[in-house]
């Protein structure tokens, strides 16, 4: 029987980072506990969760950035760029949900190489869309709440946002690093971060922080700020548009905190038990696992999310995707980046005419909004 000693040394050394397997659960050795039961339900539930998000993921973000630079080719605004980027990084990490699942059938058939770029794959996309996210709230509370400014100063901000793309990027990248660096296959054939002994707990902690922070607390204090304060600016707007875009906004709120204050709330506890070793007894273990495999696909669902909280919802991009299919039906053998450019335009002029009554804080509002 392996003394709790031998238990704490070999938890401090692995790290998971595979979405199928956040910790393996040799770190509960069989000494005692059967965790058969909590691999056979990995097994089963989350490799259709997974392809389902990938391919419904991957549709509507491929229809994304299909639609920004093929057929509106319009980068307009701040939010524009962001939106490119943010279906970008989804992809990047939707493309490595299908080798997730098979790591969750079985076990980790790839080479290590593989599994390090697949692992900081999934972080770079993990930080970078909620990077990005934590953008959007900003240039949206810019034009909003400071119109007159964000009139003034729309060509340079346009370029702003190509800089601040690229720094997000890269930060993101820099925050990916440990898995770049101690990602492999272990023994057990998982795809995970094994750290040397002399780093130890510390080192796994910070990983975990870093992750909670950055990915989740930073962002979502800087969101609850910018749309607490858009909020009460369109209370104040006479627009009749207003209620359409609180209910936009209370929808992207709502959306990043039930998918990912849950897992969040799991790592946090993660990282306790990483400390001490705060839960010990089998069915807890086994109950704690279950349930972080079902809360982490929900956290993965904002990948999938995205297109339709930050997009088809929008009033500008469900107009393209209308006129798009009323286009490819009406001509199947024409030029539908062409054609559908000349209906797009028609639209802009028509819509422009019937916005020209409105005062400027509520047309701002509106474009702000409608995306």
């Amino acid at each position: 029987m392996n003394t709790m000693d031998d238990i704490t040394a070999e938890f401090t050394t692995m790290e998971p980072v595979s979405p199928s397997a956040t910790a393996d659960y040799e770190d509960y050795p069989d000494y005692e506990c059967d965790v058969g039961p909590v691999r056979s339900f990995r097994a089963q539930f989350q490799p259709p969760v997974f392809w389902l998000i990938a391919l419904l993921g991957g549709a509507g973000n491929i229809l994304v950035v299909w639609i920004y630079l093929n057929l509106r080719r319009r980068l307009k605004t701040m939010t524009d760029v962001y939106l490119l980027n943010l279906a970008v990084a989804d992809l990047l990490f939707l493309v490595t949900l299908p080798l997730w699942a098979a790591e969750a059938s079985g076990s980790w058939t790839f080479s290590s190489p593989l599994c390090r770029v697949t692992s900081a794959l999934y972080k770079l996309n993990l930080f970078s869309s909620v990077l990005l996210l934590t953008c959007i709230s900003w240039d949206r509370y810019v034009v909003i709440v400071q119109a007159t400014k964000a009139q003034n100063s729309q060509v340079e901000r346009r370029r702003c946002s190509k800089l601040v793309c690229v720094c997000v990027w890269l930060l993101a990248l820099l925050l990916a690093t440990p898995e770049l660096i101690f990602s492999r296959t272990s023994q057990e054939g998982a795809c995970r971060m094994v750290f040397p002994p002399h780093l130890g707990n510390k080192t796994k902690i910070l990983v975990l922080s870093l992750q909670v922070s950055m990915g989740f607390c930073l962002p979502l204090v800087v969101m609850a700020f910018c749309y607490s304060v858009i909020v009460a600016k369109l209370l104040q707007t006479r627009s009749f548009q207003k209620h359409r875009a609180l209910r936009v906004i209370l929808a992207v709120v709502l959306a990043f905190t039930l998918s990912q204050l849950p897992y969040n709330t799991m790592l946090v506890m993660e990282a306790a038990q990483a400390s001490n070793l705060t839960i010990t007894a089998c069915d807890d273990v086994k109950l704690f696992k279950t349930v972080e495999q079902v809360l982490q696909c929900v956290a993965y669902t904002h990948a999938m999310l995205n297109p339709f909280l930050y997009v088809f919802v929008g009033e500008r991009f469900r107009r393209d995707v209308k006129q798009l299919l009323r286009v490819c039906h009406r001509r199947p053998g024409a030029n539908h980046s062409q054609a559908f450019r000349s209906s797009t335009n028609k639209a802009s002029v028509m819509s422009g005419s019937t916005n020209k009554a409105s005062v400027m804080s509520d047309s701002e509002t509106s474009q702000a909004l409608s995306l």
